[in-house]
């Protein structure tokens, strides 16, 4: 089952929403969030990213970064600029960028079935990003953005969901970045709440620290009170779960910074040793799994496996990933990546930033060889989660983008 729980968010007034509501805290660094919060006090980036407030060169993880964003929290709720709901509800939240619309629910979800692995997940989390969004939790005492989950389609949510789109909207905004975003409070939250119930998982496509840091949270919490009951606020995190045949991934490509010491010319025979390789590949990277586009020289290459290339497959799904052959058959092999997670010489790059950006950072000299990949399916990571597994490193970028503090659940 699948357990969703209305939740009294703490919501900007609508007539403030587009100045307050802010890209995802951890898709920009200290400076772009700087940038972006420039000249606006209201957004919410000086929560999130509280060390834009403070002087240049503070750590981000320093105790004053922390107090700072507790302070600019709580001056957003005495001005005003944040209100809690009155009554607890279910909300209806759609994205749309260019011709590409999802629409899912947003509520509070379970910790326990966090925990127990009934909400499935697909990635390894990183200690210190963890510790990070659980302090930031407990010293605001609320979850300031939603965790993005998927679901296989259930049409009877799917009707629901749009009969809720017909309805007069509390929120409806362009961010600067172009997307539409969309928020209803639900009519029919016990409909959805039992429709819900019978759906058998729920799946992280993109979030598991601020899931891990929300069930971290609850620990601490549940131990400092002594009359914990579980119906506590510090049960749940909020989240947005889609319908899986509405979430869009975009490719996450692989920029490495040296060739291992070699040549251009020899690093592209060790390539043929283990690839086919073309010299007329399109910019636009590969349009079908299998396929492999390699920015070298100033030239496009494209890439696929020889039939004699060493690979085995598996029967762990993430074998047959394309980010796992090219990981298993060049960044290892021939580049001396061994370790993608931690090893420094390389970088990845979403696929919302193009092929253009590979281009750049190639000629510019800050990487000597871009690899376009194509995008990881849903379907395949759903089948990784049921699996039990990882999806390797940098696998999937999802877009678009939920925007932080349109929802706010307090714990």
């Amino acid at each position: 089952m699948a357990a969703i729980h209305p939740f009294r968010a703490l919501r900007p007034p609508a007539g403030r929403v587009a100045e307050v509501a802010a890209v995802p805290y951890d898709v920009v660094n200290t400076e772009e969030a700087r940038a972006l919060a420039e000249g606006n006090p209201l957004s919410f980036l000086h929560v999130s990213r509280p060390e834009i407030d403070l002087p240049e060169g503070t750590h981000i993880y320093a105790d004053e970064v922390y107090e700072k964003a507790r302070e600019n929290f709580e001056a957003m709720r005495g001005a005003g600029t944040l209100v809690e709901e009155q009554e607890p509800a279910l909300y209806v939240y759609r994205l749309r960028m260019g011709g590409h619309t999802q629409t899912g629910v947003a509520a509070a979800f379970s910790v326990d079935e966090y925990d127990s692995d009934l909400i499935k997940k697909h990635e390894r989390t990183r200690p210190d990003k963890e510790n990070d969004r659980t302090r930031h939790m407990l010293t605001l005492r609320a979850q300031t953005g939603p965790v993005f989950l998927t679901c296989r389609a259930d049409r009877r949510i799917d009707a629901l969901v749009e009969a809720e789109t017909k309805r007069e909207p509390l929120y409806d905004f362009e961010a600067p970045d172009g997307v539409r975003h969309t928020v209803w409070r639900a009519s029919a939250a016990e409909q959805l709440a039992r429709c819900f119930a019978e759906v058998p998982a729920l799946y992280i496509a993109d979030g598991h620290h601020r899931a891990a840091s929300a069930s971290r949270a609850r620990a601490e919490l549940k131990a400092k009170n002594p009359v914990h009951t579980g119906r506590e606020a510090y049960n749940r995190f909020l989240a947005v779960v889609f319908p899986d045949e509405q979430v869009r991934i975009l490719p996450y490509h692989r920029v490495v910074k040296d060739l291992n010491g070699r040549s251009p010319e020899e690093f592209l025979d060790a390539v043929r040793g283990r690839f086919n390789v073309t010299g007329d590949a399109k910019r636009e990277g590969p349009g079908e799994p299998g396929h492999w586009h390699m920015y070298l020289g100033g030239r496009w290459y494209g890439l696929t496996l020889r039939d004699d290339a060493a690979h085995t497959l598996s029967d762990d799904p993430t074998s047959a990933l394309d980010v796992s052959l090219l990981q298993n058959n060049l960044l290892d092999p021939l580049l001396g990546v061994t370790d993608p997670r931690t090893d420094k010489r390389i970088d990845f790059v979403g696929g919302i930033r193009g092929t253009e950006e590979l281009e750049r950072l190639v000629d510019s000299g800050r990487a000597q060889v871009a690899l376009a990949l194509y995008a990881t399916s849903i379907e395949d990571l759903l089948r990784v989660s049921d699996a039990g597994g990882v999806m390797p490193p940098k696998s999937t970028w999802f877009e678009p983008k939920l925007r932080d503090a349109l929802l706010i659940h307090t714990i």
